[in-house]
């Protein structure tokens, strides 16, 4: 069995398609799929979605692309985190390569989101893009190891990896993983210890060979492990494993239905 540890199912592509969605999941054996929000106003979309599918959970953050907003308070994460269904916050973290001038609301905004991870226990989802150093520096002046996460949609080099390892963190592979070009991420996916290791599709985007293009689902997520699979000379059945494993170790609120 496998889990999606990272889609956004509330988006319209996947909503309105959602018992086919969830019909493809059960036939692929992916058990549980991760909701994550990416702004407050539609985060009660994300939560409806977990508190509606026992085997969907939920995140609440705000995601670093979407300035000119009303920044969260710790106190307003700490509310909203407060469900049983929400097993993290974020997505949080940094992104230097769509946006460009002042970013200093970024990194605010980031470490709003670790203080906020901190005083709930719950793992952080963390994004960046461009800008692994600063991330990097804040995840330690903000003592992120204390709560841990998950450097989602991983695309930096292996030193980044291991860093975030030695903070606590785990690190997922997205379908880029299965792209011919993407040779510093498989290298990375073959040498990251497989008890570090979660997969995702980050739907609806970045679908994986042979969907490349189209729009992503929580089911393709068993091509992601499959090409983790062969990279490293193992069976599917193990990379599921491992990775589920990981996924409910990490996310320890989260109850295996």
């Amino acid at each position: 069995m496998l889990v999606d540890s990272h889609c956004h199912l509330n988006f319209p592509e996947l909503l309105e398609n959602l018992p086919a969605i969830k019909q493809a999941m059960q036939e692929n054996k992916v058990g549980h799929a991760l909701c994550i929000s990416v702004t407050l106003p539609d985060f009660p979309q994300v939560l409806a979605l977990a508190e509606t599918n026992d085997n969907f959970y939920a995140s609440v953050g705000v995601h670093p692309d979407y300035e000119d907003i009303d920044e969260p308070s710790v106190d307003e994460l700490l509310k909203l985190a407060d469900h049983p269904k929400i097993i993290a916050i974020g997505e949080t973290g940094l992104d230097y390569f769509r946006l460009t001038g002042d970013l200093e609301w970024q990194r605010t905004r980031f470490r709003t989101h670790i203080r906020a991870a901190i005083a709930c226990g719950k793992p952080l989802v963390i994004h960046t893009r461009s800008s692994a150093e600063d991330t990097l520096r804040i995840m330690r002046e903000e003592n992120a190891q204390q709560v841990g996460g998950v450097m989602h949609c991983f695309t930096e080099n292996l030193d980044v990896a291991q860093q975030a390892i030695e903070l606590g963190f785990y690190i997922s592979f997205s379908g880029i993983v299965t792209f011919k070009n993407a040779l510093t991420i498989k290298e990375v996916a073959m040498q990251v210890p497989l008890d570090r290791m979660l997969v995702e599709t980050d739907s609806p985007y970045l679908a994986p060979m042979p969907y490349r293009g189209k729009t992503n689902q929580p089911s393709y997520v068993k091509h992601v492990a499959e090409e983790i699979a062969r990279l490293r000379g193992i069976s599917l059945e193990e990379v599921s494993q491992a990775t589920t494993n990981n996924f409910f170790r990490l996310f320890r609120h989260a109850v295996a239905n």
